[in-house]
């Protein structure tokens, strides 16, 4: 046994159009997008009459990629749930970008909420945490060469 590769991460989310220009205007491209329904997802799931939209997207050139999936039922009744960096459970995702000074001054200027300035990491990494649409955490790593 072996595992591959982490294929895709998903994200379910209310707003799937904010979301979706999020991930567009980091640079993502759209590798398909649709409705699901059907007895197999639930089955999959563990939920019963699910319907949703989903929209796959990936970074160009890249392997693994983010799902956005916006559920039209069952419906999350809590809605969403203000977190913290710390909070348990899988709270960001790391995108490895070029020129983070060129990505925060872009997220700044469409109103992205940036946690902090841009931190250097050792002489390694310029490291930046920003949140996105529905309290989506994206740490941008910038590998220092």
């Amino acid at each position: 046994m072996r595992i591959h590769r982490i294929d895709h991460v998903g994200v379910i989310v209310d707003d799937l159009a904010a979301a979706k220009a999020f991930f567009l205007a980091l640079g993502l491209e759209v590798q398909g997008e649709g409705d699901v329904a059907g007895a197999w997802v639930d089955r999959v799931i563990g939920l019963d009459g699910v319907k949703n939209t989903v929209v796959f997207l990936r970074v160009p050139g890249g392997e693994a990629g983010i799902e956005l999936i916006k559920f039209s039922t069952p419906a999350d009744e809590r809605g969403i749930q203000p977190s913290f960096a710390n909070t348990l459970g899988i709270r960001h995702i790391a995108l490895a970008v070029e020129d983070i000074e060129a990505v925060v001054a872009k997220l700044k200027k469409n109103g992205t909420e940036i946690f902090s300035e841009i931190q250097h990491y050792e002489d390694s990494y310029k490291l930046c945490y920003v949140r996105g649409p529905e309290g989506i955490i994206i740490e941008l790593a910038e590998q220092i060469k």
